[in-house]
């Protein structure tokens, strides 16, 4: 196999940081060099993502993570999704949407913001520096400038007749002067850098630890609360419905909120083993899949091979099935997991596995659950006569439509073996009109529950909705890897095959990250317009033209999308020996990872 790579292997063993924008990175490497750990990195990282990719997350947007703490050996999952409103019941909603669909965007599709929660709660507890000196970038970024991505660009002049018309507090912030910025120039959002500012400047307290608690409470019941609870009080904007709509989030559910520490879910798996988040996320899709998977021979199979994409998409669409079927916010529907991530299961999931592409959907039916698999198969095949309006946010890849929301990436490691996998997403400039004077929107992230009862994603006040978010970290004899990618539905497929070339064919970080990336459509969607795609599956195209005619002999719908155009995954590693190494795709020509 030819050994090029796009760029190396980034080595060290003072620390790395990688992320899905060079700034991230930089800003993280920043905090390393100045003394601080990875946890004061990924928060430094992750509030400069908020400001660059401005397209792909924000401050009220959503972050799962999952942390290794070096002194102790503690994995556990940091949640910072946020929950529906109180007012965000299953008799309100219905009475725009019937059972239908929660919008896409727009004030209804808001849940309470976690992100900057969750930050501020890994820096409190695990973080070294001052809050002042890991927002400095961000502060310095929004205030100053960053060279506007011309994805942003593209992003911003697609939507920029809705905003006009529709969102003036966004046309306003995206669009100064009137006109959308030009590729690479110097754009400023001074109202969030005055809002972080603000926020820097007034917290006060005895400790490190006291003045970022001062700070989470300045988000969740100061003026930060103030000024998006004042705008929702009389707000009523149009969303990807066709008409206007009131929000329910309250000052209640801003204060009674707070972002937690969790166990990970996990399975082993030739020797490794893979964390992940609970079934909040759909995180659990790739353990599943694995289970599956161990029945094959993986390893003989040829990794840029017909067989491997096959078998890989089948796996996929079983355990895709069951996200559709059974997860949910465990803290409000039990959730078979036991059961789901068992090999038993696996070994009879993949004894559906036939030399034909499967058009079926094809959930488990669990005793005692047979109607939830029922239900999913129903959803998959309900035309739901969405309206699709510019300001749909669907995560997935930019290549698909610049107009849609994505997500951000970033791992970090430091010399003390600390670890960081985090997903940061929502918020996104297409997702909700800027709140004013704070210089960000909100997030849609409701748009993942439905409204029909009975179902663990059901609507309902104080849930988690089943969100796409789902970073990683997997181990083995002390050698630990944290990794992850923006790509809603696609997310987990795609680190899944990474994860199984790297373990069985030898590829290593980066040269995984360049291979060439596929992943189905086959199965619904988290996102409005909620679409199953039976069949379908998108590969890029130096997969091979024989690989491509083998796969559509074998009843797999083919797209090739354009060249580099799957995936946006980074990588980080740690050998027992202290070894860092850091990889980041060359797709979009803007994830970096750094370090020595």
């Amino acid at each position: 196999m030819n050994q090029f790579t796009t760029r190396p292997d980034i080595r060290g063993t003072f620390g790395t940081v990688t992320s899905t924008h060079w700034l991230g990175s930089a800003a993280g490497m920043a905090m390393l060099e100045r003394g601080g750990n990875a946890f004061d990195a990924a928060v430094a990282a992750g509030l400069v993502l908020q400001v660059v990719e401005p397209h792909l997350n924000g401050p009220g947007g959503d972050l799962p993570a999952i942390v290794h703490i070096g002194e102790t050996g503690e994995t556990k999952v940091l949640c910072a999704q946020g929950v529906a409103p109180a007012g965000a019941t299953m008799d309100h909603y219905r009475q725009f949407f019937g059972d239908g669909l929660i919008p896409g965007s727009g004030l209804l599709a808001t849940v309470v913001p976690g992100s900057f929660d969750g930050w501020m709660l890994m820096l409190r507890d695990h973080g070294s520096m001052e809050l002042a000196e890991v927002m400095e970038p961000a502060i310095g970024y929004a205030r100053d400038g960053h060279p506007i991505l011309p994805a942003v660009v593209k992003t911003i002049a697609g939507i920029a007749g809705f905003f006009r018309e529709e969102w003036p507090s966004s046309f306003d912030t995206w669009l100064p002067g009137g006109q959308p910025p030009a590729d690479w120039s110097l754009f400023r959002n001074p109202d969030l850098a005055a809002t972080w500012q603000r926020l820097v400047d007034e917290t006060q307290g005895d400790s490190r630890e006291a003045r970022i608690d001062a700070a989470r409470r300045i988000w969740s019941q100061g003026f930060i609360a103030d000024a998006i609870c004042d705008y929702l009080d009389g707000a009523k904007v149009m969303d990807v419905s066709g008409a206007a709509h009131a929000g329910v989030l309250s000052r209640a559910d801003m204060a009674g909120w707070q972002a937690r520490w969790e166990a990970p879910v996990s399975i082993d798996y030739h020797g490794w083993t893979v964390m992940k988040t609970a079934p909040w996320s759909q995180g659990p899709v790739l353990l599943q899949a694995l289970q599956i998977l161990r029945n094959f021979d993986i390893a003989a199979m040829d990794p840029m091979g017909a067989n491997f994409v096959h078998t890989v998409i089948e796996a996929m669409k079983l355990a895709y099935a069951d996200r559709e079927a059974y997860y949910g916010d465990p803290a409000h529907f039990d959730i078979p997991l036991d059961v789901l991530l068992s090999p038993e299961y696996g070994a009879e999931r993949a004894r559906l596995i036939g030399p034909q592409a499967s058009l079926e959907q094809r959930p488990g039916r669990l005793p005692g659950l047979e109607h939830l698999a029922d239900a999913a198969i129903a959803r998959a095949a309900r035309d739901f006569a969405a309206a699709r309006g510019v300001s749909a946010g669907e995560p997935t890849m930019a290549h698909l439509t610049e107009r849609r929301g994505d997500t951000v990436h970033l791992d970090v490691i430091d010399r003390w073996g600390n670890m960081v996998s985090a997903t940061p997403s929502g918020g996104w400039l297409q997702s909700n009109p800027v709140v004013p004077g704070l210089g960000f929107p909100l997030n849609s992230r409701a748009q993942m529950f439905w409204l029909q009862e009975g179902l663990p994603t059901s609507l309902k006040p104080g849930a988690r909705p089943r969100t796409t978010l789902t970073p990683s970290l997997a181990e083995k004899d002390g050698t630990r890897i944290a990794f992850g990618t923006p790509g809603g539905d696609q997310q987990d497929q795609w680190q899944l095959i990474w994860f199984l070339r790297y373990v069985h064919h030898g590829l290593d970080m980066q040269k995984g990250m360049d291979s060439p990336l596929f992943h189905s459509l086959h199965f619904q969607s988290s996102f409005y317009p909620r679409e199953a795609k039976p069949g379908e599956m998108l590969i890029e195209p130096d997969i091979g033209e024989a690989v491509i005619a083998d796969l559509r002999a074998r009843g797999h719908r083919v797209t090739v999308s354009q060249p580099w155009a799957i995936g946006r995954l980074t990588a980080a590693r740690r050998d027992p020996d202290g070894l860092l190494t850091a990889a980041a795709t060359p797709r979009l020509m803007q994830a970096y990872a750094v370090g020595r």
